[in-house]
């Protein structure tokens, strides 16, 4: 078997034979000289095939040339195969300024002649066939700009001696509330719930004596929301320190890690980024700007927009007009809003003695809300007597509630959306985009 070489590996090789799979972009096929683009998981190249047709005069012709031209004019795009040949340096090829003259070609895989989707296709036709979507150089940006953005996270993280966990994503009860709960049969008359985050787990390692955790993992919300940045199924970036003194603690390591993870991006991404999405990755300055919510309102009021929630908290056109405003003051594409209303925020979410509020925040990217932190209540007393606030049942948080009775450092954390940043960093319109499979109310396939 020869050894494959992939296609970005060719500007440093020297002319010569070589051997490259992947699968077919585009075939052009003239009279006298065939072209196909090839393109594998690393980028694409021309290859070049002298034609050989059969003599107008019936005259014989070279077999086995005459065959693999054949075999080329029968190709169809996303079609699978190697390719042995000849590399050939050539300054005036745009593609890459190489070229393979074609040896011999053995098709892995042949393609059917027409493909479901095209450029122009929808959103949902594109997703149905999601695998083809993919191929785009385009879109397969996208995750190899999520490898490395999580990479650098969990380097980050790692650096500063943080344990990563797995949390389970089957409960007996609910993590957070009985809203947005996927339910199911677990062996017999038991049910159980698909998690909501890992929350309760994360200050579990609190009372473990972990110090500082990280989890980045799958997350499950049956909310029937339709929304460009909503998800039944998504993958959720969560931290939790100890020994914190209060929620500013944990926005300032968080500011840190994006910072550092946007960083990691630009520099291996950034030119391919502008080229492709035509959006510059811009690294954050620290430390990000911070906005009570009661000031953020008042922004918002003054910019002409009237709030239509009675809560108190910002809607989505909300957050975009603190973000503008952020922009034009701060020069600035990331803002906490902080010191939220108990009324809007979980009952395990401490609060400030002097001004009752929480001591938490929410942290918007070009707009659009990608994080809620905060600390956290660790004082059993306190904690209990919240959840009865909200109307909660202390039997149903039993097993959470027993992570306090034997002691537990203060603590907090944040959880995070990956598809949210993904989308804001890349300039796209839907999490779906950039989501390798999305799940919502009506999409459980494929």
């Amino acid at each position: 078997m020869s050894e494959r070489v992939l296609v970005k590996q060719l500007q440093a090789r020297e002319d010569g034979p070589v051997s490259v799979s992947g699968w077919v972009e585009t075939v052009r096929d003239q009279k006298k000289v065939q072209f196909v683009i090839l393109r594998d998981e690393s980028g694409a190249v021309q290859l070049v095939n002298p034609a050989t047709r059969p003599a107008e005069d019936g005259s014989e012709q070279d077999a086995a040339a005459l065959a693999l031209t054949e075999s080329i004019s029968g190709l169809a795009t996303g079609t699978f195969l190697t390719v042995t040949g000849e590399l050939k340096h050539d300054e005036r090829v745009k593609l890459g300024g190489v070229e393979i003259k074609v040896g011999a070609l053995e098709v892995a895989a042949p393609a059917l002649p027409e493909t479901p989707i095209a450029a122009d296709s929808g959103l949902d036709k594109r997703m149905d066939w999601r695998f083809l979507d993919l191929r785009q150089r385009r879109n397969a940006l996208i995750f190899r700009v999520s490898t490395t953005l999580e990479h650098a996270m969990r380097q980050y993280w790692i650096d500063r001696d943080y344990v990563e966990i797995h949390t389970p994503k089957l409960m007996s009860s609910p993590s957070e509330s009985n809203a947005e709960l996927f339910s199911l049969e677990y062996f017999g008359d038991q049910t159980a719930y698909l998690a909501q985050s890992p929350q309760h787990y994360k200050q579990m390692a609190q009372a473990a004596g972990f110090g500082r955790i990280f989890e980045i993992g799958d997350v499950f919300r049956a909310d029937p929301s339709f929304t460009s940045r909503h998800a039944t199924e998504f993958t959720s970036v969560d931290a939790e320190i100890s020994w914190i003194d209060s929620h500013e603690d944990v926005a300032a390591m968080q500011e840190e890690l994006l910072a550092t993870a946007i960083a990691a991006v630009k520099e291996k991404h950034g030119a391919e980024i502008e080229e492709l999405f035509g959006v510059e990755v811009v690294v954050p300055t620290l430390p990000f700007p911070r906005i009570p919510l009661a000031e953020a309102r008042d922004i918002v009021k003054a910019r002409g927009h009237e709030t239509q929630r009675i809560d108190g908290d910002l809607e989505p056109e909300g957050e975009r007009q603190v973000s503008a405003h952020v922009e034009e003051t701060f020069g600035h594409q990331f803002v906490f809003v902080t010191d939220y209303h108990p009324e809007i925020r979980p009952f395990y979410h401490m609060r400030d003695a002097e001004t009752g509020l929480t001591k938490s925040y929410d942290l918007l990217f070009k707009g659009v809300e990608i994080t809620t932190g905060a600390q956290r209540e660790h004082r059993i007393d306190v904690l209990e007597r919240q959840a009865v606030e909200k109307g909660l049942d202390l039997g149903g948080l039993e097993h959470y509630l027993d992570f306090f009775r034997y002691g537990v450092p203060p603590h907090g954390g944040f959880g995070m959306g990956l598809a949210r940043v993904l989308m804001l960093l890349l300039g796209e319109s839907s999490i779906r985009e950039v989501t390798f499979l999305f799940r919502g109310p009506t999409r459980l396939a494929p």
